[in-house]
């Protein structure tokens, strides 16, 4: 695969420049963040750094909070973060041995990164099967969105591995950006933590959790879309015809979108101050996310990049459902789950954006497939080998359009 070159490798060089600061950082900080509750007294680096940015009351508050549902589940839970300050190491490996072609590295890290995952999320699991969701750190809210990312993050690496092993080295990728995406969740909360409570004076650290998933779920999986359209630079995909996002169904799409976000600004304008401080928090977000993902899908398609235009366009539907979908499951949770409006009003909206990005990755995979059993019909090209390697595999993905402007 080509290096990219100029202004577009400078954006994805500092992209990956920051990821892998990002990931190198917190992996310390994650391995130690339970062992206070397990050895009262043992170094953390997390509490440290926090009582610094923010204050040591703040610290002490959050570990006040965390005492009871944590005590109960410290050895999945130290499984869990320790596993987890792995993953983020092997993160940026996964990535770059994809990107310079190091197939045998590639296919080692992958193999303790898919184990690691399982193991990890394992953990997670018992936590939250032990703890009911409202006596969870954080509330039921909370914990509704960690079982959500806990199934997406599961999910998302079972089809990334399925993916590798039948050989479909696109959908790998795009798989697998999305597993780390929902990783990424954790580094991005913890600096959250740090800088949230400058913004927002007072505010004890479950508020801040809520007012930060509102668009954490949203801004991961928009990192991981950017990602895969930066390293899939073909303009057309081989038995790819006509459109499954038509005009009726961007319409539809729109429609459905204005009046869930319509419903969700008048919920949270009803629950006063802090109502308006989660609005916000979701709203900003989620303007930033469809004005790039528009101006990237129109682009595209005045250029002829048929690709990159269709599946712009997949994940900017699935963007306009995604207020619907959080309208519509907050009543489903206050009556399943017995929520109070609020709490359930915030656990929609938190898993809105980061649901509707799985169900557009799922789309856009079964359009890749569509397409291939189009031109097997067709007899254009015989059935692919299974068992590919996925690091070789990726780098053909971008290797056609090697001249090709960016999706």
């Amino acid at each position: 695969m080509r290096r990219p070159t100029g202004t577009r490798w400078g954006w994805g060089r500092t992209a990956t420049v920051a990821v892998t600061a990002v990931c190198l950082a917190y992996a310390p900080i994650a391995m130690t963040e339970i062992w206070p509750y397990a050895r009262p007294g043992a170094p953390a680096f997390g509490e440290w750094l926090l009582g610094r940015s923010v204050s040591p009351e703040f610290v002490a508050e959050a570990v006040r909070d965390r005492m009871g549902p944590y005590g109960r589940s410290l050895v999945p839970l130290i499984v869990h973060s320790v596993l987890g300050g792995l993953l983020m190491l092997l993160g940026p490996v996964q990535l770059l041995s994809a990107v310079r072609r190091r197939i045998r590295l590639h296919r080692i890290a992958g193999t303790v990164f898919a184990v690691t995952v399982y193991v990890s999320m394992a953990g997670a699991a018992l936590y939250l099967v032990r703890t009911p969701p409202a006596e969870a750190f954080s509330g039921a809210a909370f914990w509704i969105v960690l079982a959500t990312i806990l199934a997406g993050t599961v999910g998302s690496v079972t089809f990334g591995v399925l993916a590798a092993v039948r050989g479909f080295p696109d959908l790998h990728q795009r798989w697998m950006l999305l597993c780390y995406g929902f990783l990424m969740t954790a580094p991005l909360l913890r600096i959250e933590w740090g800088l949230l409570p400058s913004l927002y004076p007072g505010l004890d650290l479950r508020d801040i959790n809520r007012v930060a998933i509102m668009h954490l779920g949203a801004l991961v999986s928009f990192g991981a879309l950017l990602a895969s359209r930066a390293l899939d630079r073909r303009t057309d995909v081989p038995g790819l015809t006509g459109t499954w996002c038509p005009l009726p169904v961007r319409v539809v799409t729109h429609l459905a979108g204005a009046a869930g976000l319509v419903w969700i600004t008048a919920a949270f304008l009803d629950e006063g101050t802090a109502g308006r401080r989660l609005l916000l928090a979701y709203l900003v977000p989620y303007a930033v996310t469809y004005a790039v993902i528009a101006a990237r899908a129109a682009r595209a398609g005045s250029r002829g990049a048929h690709w990159a235009r269709e599946e712009w366009s997949l994940h900017l539907a699935a963007l306009c459902l995604a207020p619907a979908f959080s309208a519509v499951t907050v009543p489903v949770l206050e009556r399943t789950l017995g929520l109070d409006r609020t709490t359930a009003l915030v656990a929609g909206v938190g898993i809105g954006c980061g649901m509707l990005a799985y169900a557009a990755v799922t789309v856009v995979s079964l359009r890749i497939l569509y397409a291939r059993e189009l031109l097997k019909r067709r007899g254009d090209v015989a059935d692919r080998p299974t068992g590919a390697a996925p690091a070789a595999a990726t780098a053909a993905v971008a290797g056609p359009a090697r001249e090709g402007a960016q999706g």
